[in-house]
Protein backbone atom coordinates (compact mmCIF):
# COMPACT_ATOMS: atom_id res chain seq x y z
CA UNK A 1 0.00 0.00 0.00
CA UNK A 2 1.12 3.50 -0.68
CA UNK A 3 1.54 6.27 1.84
CA UNK A 4 -2.04 7.50 1.42
CA UNK A 5 -3.58 4.03 1.65
CA UNK A 6 -3.93 3.14 -2.01
CA UNK A 7 -2.01 0.35 -3.76
CA UNK A 8 1.36 1.25 -5.19
CA UNK A 9 1.35 1.65 -8.96
CA UNK A 10 4.04 2.63 -11.41
CA UNK A 11 3.05 5.96 -12.97
CA UNK A 12 -0.71 5.50 -12.42
CA UNK A 13 -1.42 2.31 -14.30
CA UNK A 14 1.82 1.70 -16.18
CA UNK A 15 2.50 -1.33 -13.97
CA UNK A 16 -0.83 -2.90 -15.00
CA UNK A 17 -0.06 -2.06 -18.62
CA UNK A 18 3.37 -3.72 -18.36
CA UNK A 19 1.92 -6.81 -16.68
CA UNK A 20 -0.76 -7.10 -19.37
CA UNK A 21 1.87 -7.03 -22.12
CA UNK A 22 4.21 -9.56 -20.47
CA UNK A 23 2.72 -11.48 -17.54
CA UNK A 24 6.00 -13.38 -16.97
CA UNK A 25 8.28 -10.59 -15.83
CA UNK A 26 11.09 -12.99 -14.92
CA UNK A 27 11.68 -15.39 -17.81
CA UNK A 28 13.06 -18.82 -16.88
CA UNK A 29 14.19 -21.08 -19.71
CA UNK A 30 16.01 -23.75 -17.68
CA UNK A 31 15.83 -24.97 -14.08
CA UNK A 32 18.84 -26.52 -12.36
CA UNK A 33 19.01 -28.21 -8.98
CA UNK A 34 22.17 -28.48 -6.85
CA UNK A 35 22.10 -31.60 -4.68
CA UNK A 36 24.67 -30.42 -2.11
CA UNK A 37 23.05 -28.50 0.80
CA UNK A 38 23.44 -24.73 1.07
CA UNK A 39 23.55 -22.71 4.28
CA UNK A 40 20.30 -20.72 4.13
CA UNK A 41 21.93 -17.75 5.89
CA UNK A 42 23.89 -16.90 2.73
CA UNK A 43 22.88 -13.95 0.61
CA UNK A 44 22.91 -13.23 -3.09
CA UNK A 45 26.69 -13.00 -3.52
CA UNK A 46 27.43 -16.30 -1.75
CA UNK A 47 24.60 -18.08 -3.63
CA UNK A 48 25.93 -16.70 -6.92
CA UNK A 49 29.42 -17.91 -5.98
CA UNK A 50 28.00 -21.39 -5.36
CA UNK A 51 26.27 -21.35 -8.77
CA UNK A 52 29.51 -20.43 -10.53
CA UNK A 53 31.50 -23.05 -8.57
CA UNK A 54 28.97 -25.86 -9.19
CA UNK A 55 27.63 -25.05 -12.66
CA UNK A 56 30.60 -23.13 -14.11
CA UNK A 57 28.57 -19.99 -14.83
CA UNK A 58 25.25 -18.28 -14.12
CA UNK A 59 23.45 -18.21 -17.45
CA UNK A 60 20.75 -15.64 -18.26
CA UNK A 61 17.17 -16.87 -17.80
CA UNK A 62 18.26 -19.92 -15.81
CA UNK A 63 17.08 -20.74 -12.27
CA UNK A 64 19.34 -22.50 -9.78
CA UNK A 65 17.79 -24.27 -6.78
CA UNK A 66 19.39 -25.08 -3.42
CA UNK A 67 18.09 -26.61 -0.19
CA UNK A 68 19.39 -26.75 3.36
CA UNK A 69 20.59 -29.98 4.96
CA UNK A 70 17.12 -30.79 6.43
CA UNK A 71 15.47 -29.97 3.07
CA UNK A 72 12.73 -27.87 4.66
CA UNK A 73 14.06 -24.62 3.17
CA UNK A 74 14.93 -23.80 -0.41
CA UNK A 75 16.54 -20.88 -2.24
CA UNK A 76 16.26 -20.11 -5.94
CA UNK A 77 18.72 -17.85 -7.70
CA UNK A 78 17.61 -16.53 -11.09
CA UNK A 79 19.75 -14.53 -13.52
CA UNK A 80 17.28 -12.43 -15.56
CA UNK A 81 19.85 -11.15 -18.06
CA UNK A 82 20.32 -7.85 -16.22
CA UNK A 83 20.70 -8.80 -12.56
CA UNK A 84 20.22 -11.60 -10.09
CA UNK A 85 17.12 -12.51 -8.04
CA UNK A 86 17.28 -14.62 -4.89
CA UNK A 87 14.07 -16.08 -3.48
CA UNK A 88 13.54 -18.26 -0.41
CA UNK A 89 10.81 -20.77 0.48
CA UNK A 90 10.18 -22.59 3.76
CA UNK A 91 7.77 -25.43 4.31
CA UNK A 92 5.79 -25.21 7.55
CA UNK A 93 5.51 -28.98 7.72
CA UNK A 94 7.35 -31.78 5.96
CA UNK A 95 10.27 -31.30 3.62
CA UNK A 96 11.16 -30.97 -0.02
CA UNK A 97 11.76 -34.18 -1.97
CA UNK A 98 15.46 -33.39 -2.40
CA UNK A 99 17.73 -35.99 -4.00
CA UNK A 100 20.60 -37.16 -1.79
CA UNK A 101 22.41 -39.88 -3.73
CA UNK A 102 22.28 -38.47 -7.23
CA UNK A 103 24.55 -36.58 -9.57
CA UNK A 104 25.74 -33.24 -8.12
CA UNK A 105 23.34 -31.34 -10.40
CA UNK A 106 20.04 -32.10 -12.09
CA UNK A 107 17.83 -30.42 -14.66
CA UNK A 108 14.11 -30.02 -13.90
CA UNK A 109 11.07 -29.34 -16.04
CA UNK A 110 8.54 -26.67 -15.09
CA UNK A 111 6.08 -29.39 -14.02
CA UNK A 112 8.71 -30.93 -11.75
CA UNK A 113 9.52 -27.50 -10.25
CA UNK A 114 5.83 -26.88 -9.53
CA UNK A 115 5.67 -30.20 -7.62
CA UNK A 116 9.01 -29.64 -5.84
CA UNK A 117 8.06 -26.27 -4.35
CA UNK A 118 4.90 -27.84 -2.89
CA UNK A 119 6.90 -30.65 -1.27
CA UNK A 120 5.53 -33.29 -3.63
CA UNK A 121 7.53 -36.23 -5.08
CA UNK A 122 8.55 -34.52 -8.32
CA UNK A 123 10.97 -37.18 -9.60
CA UNK A 124 8.10 -39.47 -10.65
CA UNK A 125 6.40 -36.81 -12.76
CA UNK A 126 6.79 -36.76 -16.52
CA UNK A 127 5.66 -34.09 -18.92
CA UNK A 128 2.12 -32.77 -18.38
CA UNK A 129 2.11 -34.15 -14.81
CA UNK A 130 1.94 -37.78 -15.90
CA UNK A 131 3.21 -40.20 -13.24
CA UNK A 132 5.68 -42.53 -14.89
CA UNK A 133 6.94 -44.67 -11.97
CA UNK A 134 5.68 -45.78 -8.56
Amino acid sequence: MGIIGRPLTLCDGRLRELAARDPALIRIDAIWLCVEPLDMRVGTEAALTRVVNVFGQARPHHAYLFANRRANRMKALVHDGIGVWLAARRLNAGKFAWPRDAAPTMSLTRTQLDALVLGLPWKTLGEAGIITTL
